[in-house]
């Protein structure tokens, strides 16, 4: 969960050790199950980056690809274009400091979209705003990756996934201000939206989950 706002910032030196001790490396598997999906792009874009461990990641496993990074938070920004200074990849990564509803890439069209724990941060009319926005500037055969936070359909794992997203709604609300207190229905407006999920992997009880959106696709 990172809020798109300025607030977050103060937040960006320990992220990755609080988000360790909340729930170990599953956070981080996450983000990075189906990045192998994007091998074949030449053109990627990464909404709500964080602090470049995603951008590093992906760089390596596509050697080809443009890479263009978006995030709301200078600090977070900063800290992502140290983290790929010096590396071989650096020249073929670009960062950029702006609100993901409002940014414009301008004429480009990429070939894969990554939202990895950012969706959540949004109002559901806000996502489908930017659900429509992004899929404007990506190709007919583009694929989606799609990793976050969700409500198990039933039983005790349900109960406890409400009980951390409620902790950690409240917990970014005190610290940056974040408006939103639940989560959208990011799979479902997708899935209104053209886009159908192949794969998916769901880890802690159902309550993280990564997958695979492309246009067209049958739902599983």
């Amino acid at each position: 969960m990172k809020p798109p706002s300025r607030g977050f910032d103060r937040l960006a030196p320990w992220y990755r050790a609080a988000e360790f001790l909340a729930f170990g490396r599953d956070l981080e598997r996450a983000r990075f199950q189906y990045l192998g999906e994007l091998a074949a792009a030449s053109r990627i874009l990464l909404l709500g980056e964080g602090d470049g461990r995603c951008a590093e990641r992906v760089a390596a496993q596509c050697p080809k690809a443009v890479i263009l990074c978006v995030d709301s938070s200078p600090g977070m920004v900063a800290r992502a274009m140290r983290r790929v200074a010096g590396t071989p990849d650096a020249g073929r990564i670009r960062f950029v400091c702006a609100d993901a509803l409002t940014f414009e890439p301008g004429p480009e069209r990429f070939e894969a979209v990554a939202t990895l724990f950012f969706l959540d941060c949004f109002r559901p009319e806000q996502v489908a705003a930017l659900a429509e926005r992004v899929g404007g500037v990506l190709t007919a055969d583009a694929v989606w990756l799609f990793s976050d936070f969700v409500l198990p359909p039933g039983g005790w794992h349900r109960w406890r996934a409400r009980a951390w997203l409620a902790f950690l709604y409240a917990f970014f609300r005190w610290e940056t201000g974040l408006a939103v207190r639940a989560l959208p229905p990011s799979e479902e407006i997708l899935a209104g939206l053209g886009w159908r999920r192949c794969s998916k992997r769901d880890r802690q009880g159902g309550l993280l989950r990564s997958a695979v959106y492309r246009r067209g696709m049958p739902i599983r």
